[in-house]
């Protein structure tokens, strides 16, 4: 089903949903392997796990500071499990197990639900893809919350697929350039080199734009 011509905004209750349903997909892997390769990522599932956890953490951070920055990165310091792996500030337990880590994700998934609810929609901080507001924190954290339930999914062996209004209102407000007519899903991993479309070279470098809507 091709997208809403006109989405509604991303909200706090998205990103909600989206952390819900990377818990919910992946709770019955948990005694899968998680030291694999996430999909076709470089990282490990574990890796990938504590690194959409930070991702919403920084997001929140970014966005709900007291003093939003909108020329520079948060200074919070980072570590990485392996010299190939992500740089983390959040990483969860290994001795709690995947459970552990999936409640770090929910834990982090609620603390950007709700700043993006509290924050004054005047409110701007930097990413380094563009200057941003709460909606654009909020669709960040679902575009990062889906694509690496996708890896992870693949990574585990489970299916994963997304409801297309959802995937649709993240397309609207990330990715002005989402090709007409395709479904939501299959475009956004499309435009982040996760997949193919008919007719379309594979994309390899990619980005989204995090600038606040015009009114």
């Amino acid at each position: 089903m091709p997208p809403e011509p006109h989405p509604h905004p991303v909200t706090a209750d998205d990103v909600a949903h989206a952390v819900d349903l990377a818990v919910t997909t992946l709770r019955p892997a948990l005694d899968a392997d998680w030291d694999v390769p996430a999909g076709s990522l470089e990282w490990t599932c574990w890796e990938t796990g504590e690194h959409l956890a930070d991702d919403l953490f920084w997001y929140a951070a970014r966005i709900g500071s007291l003093r939003p920055s909108t020329d520079e990165r948060e200074p919070l310091g980072s570590s990485r499990r392996r010299p190939e792996g992500p740089a983390n500030t959040i990483t969860a337990d290994k001795a709690a197990g995947p459970a552990g880590l999936l409640r770090v994700l929910a834990d982090c998934g609620g603390l950007l639900a709700a700043v993006a609810r509290a924050t004054p929609a005047s409110a701007r901080a930097f990413h380094v893809f563009g200057v941003s507001d709460p909606e654009g924190f909020a669709a960040m954290g679902v575009v990062e919350t889906l694509l690496h339930t996708h890896d992870l999914a693949q990574g585990l062996g489970v299916g994963f697929e997304p409801p297309a209004a959802l995937c649709a209102r993240a397309l609207h407000r990330l990715f002005p350039d989402a090709p007409a007519g395709a479904a939501p899903w299959p475009a956004l991993l499309w435009l982040t080199g996760r997949g193919e479309l008919p007719g379309r070279e594979r994309v390899g470098t990619w980005r989204w734009y995090g600038a606040p809507r015009a009114i």
